[in-house]
């Protein structure tokens, strides 16, 4: 029967050309396929793209920024793509009429913004990416990867414009730091002066505050000397209003002697009965003159010392204000490193303390004054009282001799009135030095009590300094630590400063510097199981599916039960039908793996595997459908035909199984076109053995399945079919 087949196959021609067309089925589908889709990225630079170029520019550190045009050149001489330059109406219209699968419009700020990175809201740069989907779907998605190629790019070479400014910038900083550095270093000495300055200073205040101390101190006992002094000159003027007061009786009664002596000379007779009178008279006020005479010799000295006193205690009081003037000076220059509160506490004091100085000086200068006149009103007192002495001694002269002789009496009359005349003469001088003293005594009184309430304002504001001079040196200890403090942080400052600067010295950039900036990470691809090509990784896919195809195909041109002669058994008629598809299928899967290695240069880990997954597959597809189409007949080519179809959505032969939807996942371990997949993939590109030989044994266990049935199948008709034409010819 086996014979018997192949001859009608033979004699048949147009059966012979079917079965020679369907011979080359396979190798349509999988060679076609692959031949079409072998390395479809490989073209990719005819596909038409639109590239819009609105970009206006922008200056960024003085430097011109085109980034657009840059772009747009660049993409232009690439040939990625079938890039061209074109308006954006052109491009909007181009791409309506399907002109240009894709669109790129560079917008007219794409450069402004790459100049925002500091601002307080940075912009992005802003590709639009148009594709024309419906016109391509595969180009959108080609489109899609370009875009983020050139967004990649494009990333690049902004981050290596920003980084070439950010190594200017260190490098400037660095110098800054240097700078920096040296300032502090002079900081540092600076305050290394102030803090030797504020010790100095410590020590001068410590001493400022003990000297305010005496000052106090020395001001209390002047104090109390002006209160005394301006007592005593109340008391001196008390006295010399008493005086002036005698003086004047004086005068009275010196007239009065004046107008005795002249009735003296005219009524000698009378007169010289009353001369032992006279005389005794004479004497008691030779005594009281005496007495006179002393007291006005003690006054005259006592007002030549306090003259000489006041004016020493005037000149120390100048002394005293301009020692204060002096400290005011030179606290000027304290205050002002003082808080304000004790600065200007200090300040007040010292005004008030000039004030008072200053006071008591203006009244030390009236009292020098007033004391100068009373020296001067006392001598001349003094004087005129010498010369009454003096007189009183002529007159007493006189009167001895009066008492003498008449005659001498006459002529010591005569005497005596020239002497009384001289004395009321003096006499009045006298009054007139009394109340000169008298006013003298008076401004002494004003300027002491003037110089007292000075002393009182003086004593209280050496109090207040001696008090603020304390709080003074008591802050300048503080001062002392915080001056400590800052030589220690100006001198951690120098230091950080200085490593700051030599550590951005050290920064050195170059244009590889700013490219690694720019990327600093690459992908270092190790490759398993290398696939040269988008053609070589379909190939196992394709081929099953031109095998399988084939085989469907054969049964349309080659009967599948129907025998040229009556058969003997179900055994050979299985076999003259197997022996068929079994050649057929040798000779599909020889071409296709031919036109794999030869046509399209398919590199496989082992030619003899690859050939041997071919044929298993291929016998193990026509198992199959022989038995789907020999048992259903048209029904089973359906079944087929469906079978064809679930086995290509779910054989996870083009996208991973883990991305097509889990209902058709079921499927994928149950049919035999995922293990001659596999099968092909070990053989072609992963040279796993393990699963190469696991696949095939799946395989040959679908194939020997298969064909144990259709046996079954063919004993079963043939029992049916010719077993009593058999038993009749018995």
């Amino acid at each position: 029967m086996i014979k018997s087949e192949w001859k009608s196959i033979f004699k048949n021609p147009k059966l012979l050309i079917s079965i020679i067309a369907v011979l080359f089925i396979p190798v349509m589908y999988a060679g076609m396929f692959l031949w079409a889709f072998w390395d479809p990225t490989g073209n990719v630079s005819n596909l038409p793209v639109a590239v819009v170029n609105l970009d206006e520019g922008a200056e960024y550190n003085g430097t011109e920024l085109k980034l657009g045009e840059e772009l747009s050149d660049k993409l232009i001489k690439s040939k990625e793509l079938n890039f061209i330059s074109v308006s954006a109406k052109e491009a909007d219209q181009g791409l309506l009429d399907q002109d240009y699968y894709l669109l790129i419009e560079i917008p007219e700020n794409f450069s402004q913004h790459s100049t925002t990175l500091l601002d307080e809201n940075p912009q992005k740069m802003v590709i639009t990416y148009k594709p024309n989907e419906g016109y391509n779907f595969f180009s959108s998605q080609i489109g899609e990867t370009a875009i983020k190629k050139i967004r990649l790019e494009v990333n690049e070479q902004v981050s290596a414009t920003y980084a070439e400014q950010l190594f200017e910038s260190i490098s400037e900083m660095g110098d800054g730091f240097a700078e920096a550095s040296d300032g502090a270093g002079k900081l540092k000495d600076g305050a290394t002066e102030i803090g030797t300055g504020v010790s100095n200073l410590q020590g001068y205040l410590e001493q400022l505050a003990s000297s305010t101390i005496e000052l106090r101190d020395g001001t209390d006992i002047i104090a109390e000397g002006i209160q005394s002094a301006a007592s005593g000159s109340f008391e001196l003027n008390k006295g010399l209003s008493q005086l002036e007061d005698g003086s004047i009786q004086l005068v009275d009664g010196v007239t009065q002697t004046a107008s005795g002596a002249s009735s003296l000379q005219s009524g000698i007779q009378a007169y010289t009965s009353g001369v032992s009178k006279l005389s005794e008279s004479y004497a008691l006020l030779g005594e009281k003159e005496q007495a006179l005479l002393d007291s006005l010799a003690r006054t005259e000295s006592g007002s030549v010392t306090l003259s000489e006193s006041t004016t020493q205690l005037s000149q120390g009081s100048t002394s005293v204000t301009a020692g204060i003037q002096a400290l005011a000076e030179q606290m000027t220059q304290i205050t002002a490193t003082l808080p304000a509160e004790q600065a200007a506490a200090l300040t007040t004091t010292l005004q008030e303390l000039e004030a008072g100085s200053t006071s008591v000086s203006n009244g030390l200068l009236q009292l020098a004054a007033g004391t100068e006149e009373l020296s001067t009103a006392t001598a001349q007192i003094g004087s005129g009282a010498k010369q009454l002495s003096e007189g009183y001694a002529q007159a007493q002269q006189g009167v001895d001799e009066l008492n003498g002789s008449s005659t001498g009496l006459i002529d010591g009359a005569s005497s005596l009135a020239k002497g009384t005349n001289t004395l009321a003469v003096k006499m009045n001088e006298f009054n007139t030095g009394i109340q000169e003293a008298n006013a003298g005594s008076s401004s002494l009184v004003n300027g002491l009590n003037q110089l007292a309430s000075g002393s009182s304002e003086l004593t209280e504001g050496t109090g207040t300094l001696a008090e603020k001079s304390g709080e003074i040196a008591k802050g300048s200890s503080e001062l002392v630590d915080g001056t400590n403090q800052l030589v220690d942080g100006t001198d951690t400052l120098q230091t950080s400063l200085k490593d700051a600067s030599s550590q951005a010295g050290e920064v050195s950039a170059s244009d590889k510097t700013y490219e690694m900036v720019a990327s600093p990470v690459e992908i270092n691809t190790e490759e398993v199981n290398v696939v040269p090509n988008y053609g070589t990784g379909f190939t196992p896919y394709f081929l099953s599916l031109g095998l399988f195809v084939g085989a469907l195909m054969f049964s349309i041109v080659f009967p599948f039960v129907e025998t040229t002669m009556k058969p003997l058994n179900g055994a050979s008629w299985f076999a003259s039908k197997v022996s068929v598809f079994a050649v057929v299928g040798f000779i599909q899967s020889l071409i296709v793996v031919l036109v794999a290695l030869f046509a399209l240069k398919v590199e496989v880990e082992s030619v003899g595997l690859f050939a041997l997954s071919a044929l298993i597959a291929s016998f193990t597809f026509f198992a199959i459908i022989q038995f789907l189409i020999s048992v259903f007949g048209d029904p089973g080519r359906f079944i087929s035909l469906i079978l064809l179809i679930i086995q290509l959505t779910s054989s996870a032969g083009t996208y991973p199984l883990e991305l097509i939807p889990e209902q058709l996942q079921i499927f994928n371990k149950y049919l035999p076109m995922t293990y001659s997949i596999q099968s092909f993939k070990a053989s072609v590109s992963t040279g796993d053995m393990d699963q190469y030989w696991y696949s095939n044994g799946v395989l040959l266990g679908f194939m020997l399945t298969f064909l144990m049935l259709t046996l079954a199948y063919f004993m079963i008709v043939f029992k049916k079919r010719y077993s009593k034409e058999v038993a009749t010819e018995a």
